[in-house]
């Protein structure tokens, strides 16, 4: 896909998510939230309970991008209410940021999941369940305009990064996205909690907590 143009975009993040800026939906947040209530651009919305938009400030300064909803964000329609949010709250309050003045979303607007018995687990959404979600995400770039970026996870920094980015080598380097947007890469909080081991956990929070100090220095520093 290309990149959006700085005509097309404004003064957002050039980041590759529509072909076209027509195809981007426009309004302010509340009217996005509907419209994408409603969306059908792929089969997700089939068994998802309900689309979960992004939260937060239309002025936020910092805006965090996750991957996908899990089973507590689509019974309860927002984003990182289960146990990576509860994590990712807890490196928040760690690295000195306050929840309430982010916004805080997802590349990836619906659950994807299978059944096993009255179970459901996670599924990565596939490349063109990505594609069809990217419009949502341009939306909101575009209304809330943020400065600094926050991906979390490797789905999530290959949306704004491109594919060939890899997290594990790039995770935390400040990349600039426009002339006044720059963005940087962190783990997933989800990705720590499938961690098996204590220590290994304990290193990549104190990573995504550092990464998170980071975003906060570049914020006081205006």
């Amino acid at each position: 896909m290309s990149k959006l143009s700085r005509k097309q975009a404004g003064s957002g993040p050039r980041i590759p998510l529509a072909k076209r800026a027509a195809e981007i939906p426009a309004g302010a947040l509340g009217s996005l939230r509907r419209k994408a209530a409603d969306c059908r651009a792929c089969p997700l919305w089939e068994h998802a309970t309900q689309t979960v938009f992004g939260e937060g400030p239309a002025s936020a300064a910092v805006m965090l991008i996750g991957e996908q909803p899990g089973s507590r964000e689509d019974l309860e329609g927002r984003p990182f209410v289960g146990p990576s949010g509860h994590l990712l709250d807890q490196a928040l309050h760690d690295a000195g940021l306050d929840r309430s003045a982010l916004y805080i979303t997802n590349a990836v607007k619906h659950f994807k999941f299978a059944s096993r018995g009255k179970t459901r687990l996670h599924q990565r959404a596939n490349a063109g369940e990505q594609a069809a979600c990217r419009r949502w995400l341009a939306a909101e770039l575009l209304r809330v305009k943020p400065r600094l970026l926050v991906g979390l996870g490797a789905m999530a920094a290959q949306t704004m990064f491109g594919n060939a980015f890899r997290i594990s080598h790039e995770r935390g380097e400040w990349r600039e996205l426009a002339p006044d947007t720059r963005g940087l890469a962190t783990w997933h909080p989800s990705a720590l909690l499938r961690l098996r081991y204590a220590q290994e956990r304990d290193a990549r929070y104190a990573e995504l907590v550092g990464d998170l100090q980071r975003v906060a220095r570049a914020l006081d520093a205006g």
